[in-house]
């Protein structure tokens, strides 16, 4: 790897990997174009910046360089590169790990490509438009406060509030270069892992139909080079399919997250053309009467809420160490996974999760107000990131729309009703083998297949009260907790999912000044004096939805702290509230098939 500043070495998309590349990060020119005139001024020819700011990490952050937390709409970016020796050979693949929201980009003057979409990867060939010497890449971003845009938690005045914090604009993961063949494997699908030791992928390729071999080693482990199985394959498609049988397979599960190391190699008429590695696990996600089954094992899923912000750095994360850290966090707690809310994670996080051994709910960022427009944005956005991240173990169910963010007539707009519908679908269409929520907390259509439900009623006997009947029958209330909505819309009913309280808890620390209080926050959760009392609420909180038999699994509000909102079992800081391994040990208690 060549790093161009101080980066790091760390590869940003680790389950397919190449052995050249080269960083981006670091320091780049920088201005924002509060008049819109840089496209009638021709920024993009190569002229200087008058500011500078550290990629990835956008302008509101501390980190940037920046540090603003004005609204600013347009901003422009740009960077002088020298192209390695040897680098010209083929094509060569200009990646951004995420900009938000509308991202243009210009080689040397010369427009390279656009992206819309501010949560999923995008590349392009820069290589027609490469020159000897340096050469110029600029990069224009638009994020407009737009609230039929896909923004999830990011706050409409940019100032946080309630539920909302600081927006996150422009370059937020990180910028590469890739020299590849021009011929080569543009992307691997893993669709069978089964735990039987089967395994299967998919070989995408950018070229034509024509005469194409693949071979395949699997190797024991990533860090090991014993090849356990091979496999190889002969087509004239550009799609290629490779199986293999692993002898002695040793599935993937949160207490052993074992993961195959696979290199896979794409041969054009007998010639090697291109290498690429990646890596897998063994193991199956189903529903069955009712609960979860891990590799036919049923399984109590015990979750975190995890949102993903740090205090200097906003939605993008510190380094590796920082993605690595929380996946930790998560398991020094006892949880066996988290829920990613309202934000599409790092590739390099799921990494930690398969690595680490952490289940994973994956869930789209949402717009805030409904229009044909912004369904249209909203699903494309989504199923590009169902297939970034449809080869990792970790992941085990799939959320396109929570808490009827940005659908706020489903119950009278049938259109509404029918997208959530559709969503589920199309889902499915990309990945079959995970379960698919329809709409996270409340109006669930008859589709989703999980019955999930946000909850935050307070004290703990008030929540018991209400899923009395529950208890009984089974059966979950006609009405869930907020406003007394739905909990399935018309024409459609609870058909015995696995019924799961995905946010509950939420304790908020009592605020230290009075005009904290004026947060509509504290009209929601429930307050704690001090970290003594939390642990005591906490204590009790567990063993009372513990005591509920037909609880499939729970989320806990929340992971960490973010902005105003302290109700984490980690301060912002990552300072633990609560001893993690008394925590555990409540869980282990509680839930030992979790």
């Amino acid at each position: 790897m060549r790093s161009f500043d101080t980066p790091s070495t760390h590869h940003p998309r680790p389950q397919m990997v190449r052995q050249q590349w080269a960083s981006l990060d670091g320091w780049w020119e920088f201005a924002f174009d509060d008049a819109n005139a840089g496209l009638s001024e021709h920024w993009y020819d190569g002229r200087e910046l008058p500011q500078r700011i550290l990629v990835p990490f956008p302008y509101q952050s501390t980190t940037s360089g920046i540090g603003s937390r004005e609204i600013h709409e347009l901003m422009w970016y740009t960077r002088s590169i020298d192209v390695p020796a040897g680098w010209d050979s083929g094509a060569l693949l200009l990646h951004f790990g995420a900009v938000d929201y509308r991202a243009d980009v210009w080689v040397n003057g010369r427009v390279a490509g656009r992206n819309r979409g501010g949560h999923v990867p995008f590349s392009f060939d820069i290589a027609p438009y490469l020159k000897p010497g340096p050469n110029r890449i600029t990069v224009r971003v638009e994020d407009r406060q737009d609230p039929y845009q896909p923004r999830g938690k990011q706050s409409s005045s940019g100032t946080p509030v309630r539920i909302y914090y600081y927006c996150t604009s422009g370059i937020w993961q990180n910028v590469w270069l890739e020299p590849v063949p021009a011929l080569r494997i543009d992307y691997l699908r893993v669709t069978e892992c089964r735990t039987d030791g089967t395994l299967a992928l998919n070989v995408h390729l950018h070229g034509p139909s024509s005469d194409w071999e693949a071979e395949l080693d699997v190797l024991d482990e990533l860090d090991s080079e014993q090849v356990v199985a091979q496999a190889r394959t002969r087509s004239h498609s550009a799609c290629l399919e490779l199986r293999a049988q692993l002898p002695d397979p040793r599935p993937w599960s949160p207490h052993d997250p074992h993961l195959y190391r696979l290199r896979v190699r794409l041969l054009h008429r007998g010639q090697l053309v291109d290498t690429v590695e990646s890596y897998a696990g063994l193991r199956s996600i189903e529903l069955k009467d009712g609960w979860f089954h891990l590799n036919g094992e049923r399984i109590f899923l015990l979750m975190a809420l995890d949102q993903g912000y740090w205090p200097d750095t906003l939605l993008a994360a510190p380094n590796d160490d920082a993605l690595r850290d929380d996946v930790l966090w998560a398991k020094r707690f006892g949880f066996n996974g988290v829920r990613k809310h309202q934000k599409i994670e790092h590739e390099r996080w799921l990494y930690w999760c398969d690595r680490l051994g952490l289940m994973v709910w994956e869930e789209m960022p949402n717009a805030r107000s409904w229009s044909e427009e912004s369904e249209e944005r909203l699903e494309i956005e989504w199923l590009r990131a169902v297939m970034r991240d449809a080869n990792h173990p970790s992941i085990v169910a799939w959320v396109p729309v929570v808490e009827s963010f940005g659908f706020p007539e489903l119950v009278r707009h049938p259109h509404q009703h029918d997208f959530l519908e559709r969503m589920v679908a199309r889902t499915r269409l990309v990945d079959s083998t995970r379960p698919v929520i329809d709409n996270d907390g409340w109006q669930h259509t008859d589709v989703t297949d999980v019955c999930t439900i946000h909850d935050y009623s307070h004290p703990i006997e008030a929540l018991l009260e209400r899923y009395a009947a529950t208890r009984l029958s089974g059966l979950p209330p006609e009405h869930g907790w907020h406003k007394s909505k739905a909990l399935f819309l018309q024409g459609a009913q609870y058909r015995g999912q696995p019924i799961v309280f995905s946010e509950v808890g939420g304790y908020l620390l009592a605020p230290d000044h009075p005009e904290r209080r004026r947060d509509r926050l504290y009209d929601s959760y429930g307050t704690v004096r001090n970290e003594d009392e939390l642990a005591q609420r906490y204590r009790t909180l567990m063993e009372g939805l513990a005591s509920l038999p037909f609880l499939a699994g729970l989320c806990y509000t929340q992971l960490t702290d973010v902005e105003h909102e302290q109700n984490g079992l980690l301060t912002a800081e990552r300072v633990p509230r609560m001893p993690p391994d008394q925590v555990a040990s409540l869980h282990k208690q509680l839930w030992p098939n979790a």
